[in-house]
């Protein structure tokens, strides 16, 4: 019998579509005259002005209610570094990110399961919940999967309750070590720093290949 056609990747398609379509939307606006590196760099003096203190308690705060984490990893070194010093802007932000963490996983078990549980038997149905051997897999599986936010990842942990302990150490390891590389990079791409760029890219990229083959040994695992 004929083999049947492989099955092109609607996910990956809509997603190169969208990232097409935002190059030529910026590509147009740099054409009409936009300056992108002075827009840049007025949104990095409004959060030198807010402070270090506003800046680092947001970070902890903010990708809970939905921000992206990558806009404060990004802006931390290039805002702060100077003023505070590169290793202490990593630590007040590896400090943020574990606040965060804390505070979505107990919004999403503590006050989102509550409500959707008595939603869900309203219906006849019961929400989900991990059993503790199949916790590990789903934290690992959620972090290292890509286009999937970082705000979601929380909440559905924390939704479905896997332990407290192993999903801050885990998520933060994995989290926290693309973090810090964000930081080193974002900070040594704005001042022109051609080898700590090359350092920060590197770790990158070394980062995501582990993630990489991370999710490839847990895809051939069992789902949980």
């Amino acid at each position: 019998m004929a083999e049947s056609a492989p099955r092109p990747n609607r996910s990956l398609l809509i997603k190169l579509g969208v990232v097409a379509f935002l190059l030529l939307v910026v590509a147009g606006l740099v054409a009409q005259g936009l300056d992108l590196k002075s827009l840049l760099q007025q949104g990095l003096d409004l959060i030198r002005v807010a402070g270090p203190v506003a800046f680092f308690i947001a970070m902890a705060i903010l990708p809970a209610l939905g921000a992206p984490l990558l806009a404060f990893s990004l802006s931390a070194g290039p805002v702060f570094a100077e003023r505070l010093g590169l290793p202490t802007v990593i630590m007040l932000s590896l400090l943020a990110l574990l606040v965060n963490m804390a505070l979505s996983y107990f919004l999403a078990s503590r006050a989102l399961r509550p409500l959707l549980g008595k939603l869900f038997s309203y219906f006849g149905y019961q929400l989900p919940q991990v059993a503790s051997g199949d916790a590990t897999d789903l934290i690992v599986l959620l972090r290292v999967t890509p286009g999937l936010p970082y705000p979601v990842q929380n909440y559905l942990l924390g939704l479905a309750e896997v332990p407290f302990g192993k999903y801050l150490f885990l998520s933060f390891a994995i989290v926290g070590s693309l973090t810090v590389a964000l930081i080193l990079f974002g900070d040594a791409l704005l001042h022109g720093k051609g080898r700590d760029t090359f350092i920060a890219v590197s770790v990158f990229l070394a980062l995501t290949a582990a993630t990489h083959l991370v999710r490839k040994h847990y895809g051939k695992k069992k789902v949980p």
